[in-house]
């Protein structure tokens, strides 16, 4: 059974995934450390884990399989659903793959020494509607693609 799951604490996609999901009737589960507000639909739950460290990446590690996406934009969760052989797809468009990961694994370890280390370096560019668009579209890929493999 096809199913996205959203890392949804900081989320910017969250209506988008709702509306394309809907067009292939595929059920959604908003996973969150607190109460977020959901449309009223039975194909979308939510998932409340309460704030322990790491809470919503293990609750979506747990549920995470073949014909699951996983929106994040969270690398190292990525990593562990990948894994599991889940499609992973960042807010921005952004298809995490068996070959992307480990180089994504890697900047964000180098930017977290640098940061560390007291340099100050730019955060990421800020949130457009190129990039909701070439969400979409990946969303949108991604789910033909594993109805087709069902």
């Amino acid at each position: 059974m096809l199913q996205i799951l959203i890392d949804a604490d900081a989320c910017p996609v969250k209506d988008e995934t709702y509306t394309v999901a809907a067009r292939y009737t595929v059920p959604v589960v908003v996973v969150s450390n607190s109460p977020i507000r959901v449309p009223p639909s039975p194909s979308i739950t939510r998932k409340v884990v309460g704030d322990a460290f790491d809470a919503a990446d293990d609750w979506i590690v747990e549920h995470a399989r073949r014909h699951t996406v996983v929106i994040t934009a969270d690398i190292l969760l990525a990593d562990r659903c990948l894994k599991l052989g889940a499609v992973v797809i960042a807010p921005n468009g952004r298809l995490f793959t068996d070959a992307t990961i480990g180089n994504a694994v890697a900047v964000r370890a180098i930017m977290a020494d640098l940061r560390a280390g007291g340099e100050r370096i730019g955060g990421p560019a800020p949130f457009s509607a190129a990039d909701r668009s070439r969400y979409r579209s990946s969303l949108d890929e991604a789910l033909v693609k594993l109805r087709r493999s069902v």
